[in-house]
This record gives C-alpha cells, sequence and structure tokens, in this order.
C-alpha cells in the first residue's frame, strides 16, 4: 500500500513539473518581441523645408488648391481669416498596403477659441474642395481630423478623430462626428510652443495614431492617441491635407509631411525600377542609347585625328586623372584672379602718383623759387608713368582672355566628359606663361617704384598752437571783471526797489 501510495506521489510531482515547464515556453515565446517592419522613405509623396517652395509657387509632386499658400519652409493651408478653405493633396496615388505618415503642424491664433480645424486624409480620389475641413465629402477613404471648434456645445473640443466613409456617409458637422468617428482622444493643439507631430500608421489593418503635444522640442516624445483595428481602406489612393475656418479662424501650417512604406519582417521591399512606370523607363532608355550613340562616335573621331593613340587611352582615363585635372583648372583660375586684383592695385597707385606729379606741376608754375622742377624732368616723369600704365593695361586685357580661355576650356571639358593629352599639355603651358608674367610685374614694379625715387607728397607747415597760455590768462581776467561788474549791477538795482518800496 506505502510503495502504491509513493508511485502515485512520483507521477503526480512528474506530471506538475512537465506542466509548469509547458507553461514556461508558452509564456517566453508570447513575450518575445515583435520584430518591426522595414521603413523606407517615399520622397515622392511628401514634403519638407527648406526651398519648400518652388519658383512657380508650387511644391514639387503636390497640387495645392483653394487658398493654401506655399512659402520656402511651410504650407499655410489658411490664413487666419473668417470662411477660407485650402487643401494639398499628391499627385501621384499610392500603390503600397503599409505606410506610416509623420505630420509636423502649427494651428496658432489670437483668440481662446479657434475654428474651424485641419485634417489628415487617404482617400481613392483628390478631395480639392469641399464643406469637410475644406476636402470633399462622401469620400472613399479615412479622415483624420483635428477638430478646434465644439459644434455641438458638449466642451469636448479640440480634439482628435479617426473617420472612415466608404464614399456613401455624410459628416455630421452638428455633432462634430462623434457618432461616426472610429477612434478619438481629446488633445488641445492650438498655441503650442513647439510644432504638434502626429505620426498616424497603417499596418498590418490597424490603424494607430500617436501625437506629440508640442511642448517640449523633443521630436520622439509622442504619447498614444487612438488605435483603429481591423480597419479595411482602399489599395490605391491619394494623401492630402486640408483645413478651413469659419466664423473664427486660425492659422494652419504645416511644416512637414513625410511618408514611409512598411514592408513586413522576412519580406524582400521591392525594387525602385518595379515602382517607374513603363513610359518613364522606355524614354530613360532612348535617352541613354543616343548619349551612347554619341560617345562612340566621339571617340571614332578621336581614333581618326589621332591615331598613334592607343584605342584604350580614353577607357583608362579614371575619374582621379579628371578630378586632378579640373583641381588644376581651379588652382589656375584662382591664381589669375589674385594676379589681377594686384594689377588693379598697382594701376591705382600709378594713377595716384601721376595725379600728384600733375598738382605739383600746376603749383611749381604758379610759384618761384630755388627748388623748382624743370620741366623736362617732369616730362620725362609722365611719360615714364604712363608707359607703366600702358603696360600694366595690356596685362589684364592678357589676363582676361585668358580668363575666357580657361572658362571656354573648362566648359568644353565638362561637355565632353574626359580630358585628352592636348588639354592637359595646354594646361601646363598657361602655368608657365602665368609665371613669366608673374616674374615680369614683379621686376616691372621693382623698376618703376624703387625707394629712393618715391614721389611724396609735400608736408604741411607746423600749425601753431589755437590757445596759448598768455591769451587764456587774458581771458580769465576779462571774465572775472564782467563778472563783478555784473553782482555790482545787481545790487543797486535791488537797493533802489527797497528804497521805493
Amino acid at each position: 500500500m506505502a510503495v502504491s501510495n509513493a508511485r502515485v506521489f512520483t507521477l503526480s510531482f512528474l506530471a506538475a513539473l512537465v506542466f509548469h515547464r509547458n507553461l514556461t515556453d508558452v509564456a517566453v515565446e508570447g513575450s518575445t518581441p515583435e520584430e518591426p517592419p522595414h521603413r523606407r522613405f517615399e520622397y515622392k509623396y511628401s514634403f519638407k523645408g527648406p526651398h519648400l517652395s518652388q519658383s512657380d509657387g508650387g511644391v514639387p509632386f503636390w497640387i495645392h488648391s483653394g487658398n493654401a499658400i506655399p512659402s520656402a519652409d511651410q504650407v499655410r493651408i489658411t490664413p487666419s481669416l473668417r470662411s477660407q478653405r485650402g487643401s494639398v493633396w499628391t499627385k501621384n496615388k499610392v500603390n503600397f498596403e503599409n505606410w506610416e505618415a509623420e505630420v509636423t503642424f502649427r494651428v496658432s491664433g489670437r483668440g481662446r477659441m479657434g475654428a474651424d480645424g485641419l485634417a489628415m486624409w487617404f482617400t481613392s480620389e483628390q478631395g480639392l474642395d469641399g464643406p469637410v475641413y475644406g476636402a470633399a465629402d462622401t469620400w472613399n477613404g479615412i479622415g483624420v481630423f483635428f477638430d478646434s471648434f465644439d459644434n455641438d456645445g458638449k466642451k469636448n473640443n479640440p480634439a482628435i478623430l479617426v473617420v472612415g466613409n466608404n464614399g456613401n456617409l455624410v459628416y455630421d458637422h452638428q455633432n462634430d462626428g462623434t457618432t461616426q468617428a472610429l477612434g478619438t482622444c481629446l488633445r488641445d493643439f492650438r498655441n503650442k510652443p513647439y510644432p504638434i507631430r502626429a505620426k498616424i500608421t497603417y499596418y498590418r489593418k490597424t490603424l494607430t495614431v500617436l501625437i506629440n503635444n508640442g511642448f517640449t522640442p523633443d521630436k520622439e516624445d509622442y504619447e498614444f492617441c487612438t488605435k483603429v483595428e481591423n480597419m479595411v481602406i482602399p489599395t490605391e489612393g491619394f494623401f492630402g491635407i486640408s483645413a478651413a475656418t469659419g466664423g473664427l479662424a486660425d492659422d494652419h501650417d504645416v511644416l512637414s509631411f513625410l511618408l514611409f512604406r512598411l514592408t513586413e519582417p522576412g519580406q524582400q521591399p521591392p525594387s525602385v525600377d518595379s515602382e517607374i512606370p513603363k513610359e518613364e523607363k522606355d524614354k530613360y532608355q532612348e535617352e541613354f542609347q543616343n548619349f551612347q550613340q554619341e560617345l562612340d562616335k566621339k571617340k571614332e573621331e578621336f581614333q581618326k585625328d589621332h591615331p598613334n593613340v592607343q584605342g584604350d587611352y580614353i577607357s583608362n582615363i579614371k575619374p582621379e586623372h579628371i578630378r586632378q585635372v579640373f583641381e588644376g583648372q581651379n588652382r589656375i583660375h584662382l591664381e589669375i584672379k589674385q594676379i589681377n586684383r594686384q594689377l588693379a592695385m598697382i594701376l591705382d597707385e600709378q594713377r595716384r602718383y601721376v595725379s600728384v606729379i600733375t598738382d605739383e606741376i600746376s603749383k611749381k608754375g604758379t610759384s618761384t623759387g630755388s627748388g623748382q622742377v624743370s620741366h623736362q624732368q617732369l616730362s620725362s616723369v609722365i611719360s615714364t608713368q604712363q608707359e607703366l600704365l600702358r603696360n600694366l593695361n595690356e596685362l589684364r586685357s592678357s589676363f582676361h582672355e585668358s580668363l575666357k580661355q580657361i572658362g571656354s576650356v573648362q566648359h568644353q571639358g565638362n561637355a565632353g566628359g574626359v580630358g585628352t593629352y592636348e588639354t592637359i599639355q595646354h594646361f601646363n603651358d598657361i602655368k608657365e606663361n602665368l609665371h613669366t608674367v608673374k616674374r615680369d610685374v614683379e621686376h616691372l614694379v621693382q623698376r618703376n617704384n624703387p625707394g629712393d625715387k618715391v614721389v611724396k607728397c609735400p608736408e604741411l607747415p607746423p600749425m601753431p598752437s589755437c590757445l596759448s597760455t598768455v591769451h587764456f590768462a587774458i581771458f580769465v581776467v576779462i571774465q572775472t571783471i564782467l563778472f563783478f561788474c555784473y553782482i555790482m549791477y545787481k545790487s543797486q538795482q535791488e537797493a533802489a526797489a527797497k528804497k521805493f518800496f
């Protein structure tokens, strides 16, 4: 009996141990973190400053309508004026299943209350204009609404709502869409010190909305707003942002809209080539073939003109060689500019010397003295200076011609795409000529401006001091006498007045 009880106890213990181990394995498997999806930025469905607006006033890959105003760093969907509507929409349809959108915006106004609000859309068609926050009603898709005005008077605004539509429902304005909302949260997004950030994720048929409240500059400080599961949206559609004002008005500014494609773990992201339309592929292929044909023609012409050069000479040229050639061009260009500046300074100095000599001639012509300079000497100095000016002008013109020549050669190098032996030899010749010209200029300056022959301006005679000690003493004595005379006069006037009364 005791043996049978011991066997039963042993079996019970082993069964309990196995059961506990199975529960532990299940708990460990359930607690493993889910691998995040792969994110890829889609620039054709995004915009961000700076240099956001183009010269024609549009945003690349987007269209705007109504009262929307694109600028360099943001898109003002509606200004703070009454009864305004505006929107921006992607030009191309989005055809991927999972996505994540990050929207950065500001809603600001002077009043304590604002209106009407801002909306982010994903719909099968572009709702360019309409009564629902500036976009069309009866849409097919989803809308995430940032409602700032309390239409139903329940004091539940500002609020964020997620509303879906299959193209048949009319938006319930009187109740602020609460009867149609699939998810909602109360968040005040008006007049915040930092921009509001909303992260809207649609992944595995689940829509999640996260909000950065704009109180801190931390871009990743998100908090949960709402989640909608088992949500079916169109497989293709357009992204858009719209806003509207009513009796009250706010500025609705969107700083950026960034869209990311999400791919489930283990799946290969689609290649970029598969997303390019066939018409664009054919166009690019035709352009490439034309370029290849022109390149082959230029190679044949080069071989005919240079039969001594090996056929694979051009193919042996590496990008490093081309970069060295263009760096040499830039150095030559900078050196010529510096010499040109030095020549301009020398010309200004020579003109100043000529003006000084001319003034001396005019002064000497009207006065006589033992130190008078002879007319012949002054004429020789002036002729020398004029000859120097003429030489310097010729040098300057030659430098301008060299600059034009280098610019033309650089243009040819950019058009051809490769450098040749003649081009490199030509640049070496230019370098040698530049060094020669530089030596000639230095010699010319030293010959015409020696230290002992520099013409100096005449010195002015020393001016006497404006106030001497004797003058100052006389001035003080006169002031003292006048002061006492004034005191005596006032005393006499007061005494006469007393006698009268």
